[in-house]
């Protein structure tokens, strides 16, 4: 599946560094999230925080902490709404070629390349890992140097030995990197966010995207892979799992409030998309938190 619209984002190493390091206590200005891509390979830890996970053609909702490791030229947007109390979320952009063209590739790496062709599908880090090596991601910003490398190193062989995470795109994505590439799918993924509770015709989202339908219609499917309309009852699931943890509403009112017109459509798509129906996933979010 070829990819082609995305927008390629240029980034820039710290001065003296080949590492890309960004610590921060406060989510970024939702108008810098866009969807886009970059051929770093990218390591994003949040602690306490919450947010939309948006990887290719994934799209789920976390709330508290997550880890992920995404591979170069994936297509994902900003991940975090919101920073809690003594919160942060750390960034960590690199180029594999990072040590020089053929560093991984020697026997010793074999480990961490693995890793690296195993997050060219994204990979999301389960509890147990986040709470070993969160910690030693967030310190890797106070070191400098030779010691910043080494102990980047140690982060990433110890994330290569585990098992323990999810693939969010099984099926795998590759990419045309053009420069002519534009922002057209960010315009789209924004409107989308802003009215997902609505409805949302296909002539409105068309016209900020400045298409035609049928070329909309065609251009979204070759972009996503997947219809419009299934990506906006992607983003009103999303949206229930989040009032599920976070509200005593009933599931019928978080039906509603999310977009859903029909009770027993949001029901199966519900189950579609997560495997359970909302009152089981409800159901187990109780016993999580026992």
């Amino acid at each position: 599946m070829i990819i082609k619209k995305p927008v390629l984002k240029k980034l820039s190493s710290e001065f003296g560094s080949s590492i890309l390091m960004v610590q921060r206590t406060e989510r970024l200005d939702s108008k810098t999230a866009f969807w886009h891509f970059h051929p770093e390979i990218e390591l994003h830890y949040v602690n306490k925080g919450h947010g939309k996970r948006h990887v290719g053609s994934h799209i789920s909702y976390f709330n508290n902490s997550q880890l992920l490791l995404i591979g170069a030229n994936i297509p994902h947007k900003g991940f975090t709404d919101g920073i809690t109390n003594n919160g942060k979320e750390t960034i960590i952009q690199f180029k594999k070629e990072f040590l020089g063209d053929t560093f991984f590739d020697l026997p010793e790496m074999k480990e961490i390349n693995n890793l690296f062709e195993r997050a060219n599908k994204g990979l999301l880090f389960n509890p147990k890992v986040k709470q070993e090596i969160g910690p030693k991601i967030e310190a890797l910003v106070t070191y400098e140097g030779y010691e910043k490398v080494i102990k980047f190193l140690d982060v990433l062989h110890e994330l290569s030995l585990s098992d323990d995470y999810r693939v969010l795109n099984p099926e795998g994505f590759s990419f045309e990197v053009e420069p002519q590439d534009t922002a057209k799918m960010d315009i789209i993924y924004k409107h989308v966010n802003s009215n997902f509770k609505n409805q949302i015709p296909l002539e409105e989202v068309a016209d900020a995207a400045s298409m035609t339908v049928p070329a909309f219609c065609r251009y979204f499917k070759k972009v996503t892979g997947k219809t419009f309309t299934k990506l906006v009852n992607e983003y009103r699931v999303v949206h229930a799992t989040k009032l599920l943890q976070e509200s005593d509403s009933s599931i019928t009112d978080i039906c509603y409030e999310c977009g859903f017109n029909n009770f027993s459509h949001f029901n199966k798509l519900f189950k579609e998309i997560t495997g359970e129906s909302a009152s089981k996933y409800r159901s187990n979010l109780k016993k999580l938190v026992k």
